[in-house]
């Protein structure tokens, strides 16, 4: 409770921290009530001798924007997997607000289970469109087949609803037919998101979403990335190396090195006043 207080007004939990007072406004401190949407600890993911995550823990709220950062080889991308019930991790547990049963550990489910809690609350948005689309159907087709997956067959209603959902990602609707082999990288992304959010998840991981896009194509991503956020409310957890998409997006963020989490907290706080050397480094290396 202690550490949700302190997160909240703007204080970070180190005790050698200086606030400066005339850069930031603090808030009083609150005491958080809501329950948390997602709550993993402890996970742990080795790949033969490479600890890729060691023993790292998330915690994400309704409405909120989770920001993981790091170099390459962090280990963010991994937990992103972890999360969308892609891997097994090696220790750890997974609780998730989608049933009555709250103490339920999603990594214990079986195969069947895990698709039905992916295809019914996580919507996954990932760095190269290829892993989350088909590219020989059509991009209104990749769209319907969520739908189908969750056991919609009539044409006219999966037509619709894929249209509904492409226009939400502010996809160009007179394209919605072609494949997403002809589209550009931009457009490619908005069909991965209009997907991933066809079924209204509760959660929405994205990782990398806007590598490797031209800048003014990047910036309208983001605009209907928190567009979208701010109407649906939906929760996100957004992997970048990027700062400044983590700083327009996210509410607090996470930075990992070697696999750990080595610092944790609000985003302005962090970017603004880091206090691992290694947060240091990150900031000034994009200053």
């Amino acid at each position: 409770m202690t550490k949700n207080v302190a997160l909240l007004n703007g204080v970070n939990t180190h005790p050698f921290q200086s606030l400066d007072l005339h850069h930031r406004h603090l808030l009083p401190a609150q005491i958080v009530t809501t329950k948390p949407l997602l709550q993993a600890t402890g996970l742990v993911k080795k790949y033969g001798v490479i600890h890729a995550v060691s023993n790292v823990d998330v915690l994400v709220y309704p409405g909120e924007v989770l920001g993981i950062v790091g170099e390459s080889g962090s280990g963010k991308s991994t937990v992103l997997r972890l999360l969308h019930l892609e891997d097994q991790p090696d220790a750890g547990k997974f609780y998730f607000d989608v049933s009555n049963d709250q103490s339920l550990n999603l990594f214990e489910l079986d195969r069947a289970a895990k698709r039905l809690v992916r295809v019914f609350n996580i919507g996954m948005v990932y760095q190269h469109p290829h892993l989350g689309l088909r590219m020989k159907n059509t991009s209104s087709g990749n769209v319907a087949e969520r739908l189908i997956v969750a056991g919609n067959r009539n044409y006219a209603e999966l037509r619709l609803a894929a249209r509904k959902s492409l226009q939400v990602s502010e996809f160009p609707l007179a394209r919605m037919d072609d494949l997403p082999s002809r589209l550009s990288g931009g457009m490619q992304q908005r069909v991965q998101l209009a997907k991933a959010i066809a079924l209204k998840p509760k959660l929405l991981l994205l990782d990398e979403p806007t590598t490797g896009l031209d800048v003014s194509v990047q910036a309208l991503v983001l605009d209907t990335l928190k567009r979208l956020q701010r109407e649906s409310g939906v929760s996100m957890v957004i992997v970048s190396h990027d700062l400044g998409v983590i700083k327009m997006l996210a509410d607090r963020v996470m930075v990992m090195r070697n696999g750990r989490v080595v610092e944790c907290g609000l985003t302005d706080q962090v970017l603004e006043d880091p206090q691992d050397a290694y947060t240091q480094q990150l900031v000034h290396a994009k200053l």
